[in-house]
């Protein structure tokens, strides 16, 4: 696959998992945590706000491409 459309894939990805994720976790944290005290949200959204990184990683190692052979 040609580089510039693996990046172009790769950064749609991203961005609708950024997006995806973040209305995600807003909406479990308004829907359970709403009464909880402000240690677990700070708890949950430090968890949620890092969790994110994981498959962007991914993403960006697949736009990287294959490794060249020496």
């Amino acid at each position: 696959m040609v580089p510039r459309l693996r990046s172009f894939i790769g950064t749609i990805l991203i961005i609708i998992l950024v997006i995806f994720y973040a209305l995600a976790a807003t909406t479990f944290a308004m829907l359970l945590l709403a009464t909880s005290p402000w240690w677990v949200h700070f708890l949950y959204f430090l968890i949620s706000g890092l969790l994110w990184i994981l498959p962007a990683m991914l993403i960006i190692k697949w736009m990287a491409g294959p490794k060249p052979k020496p």
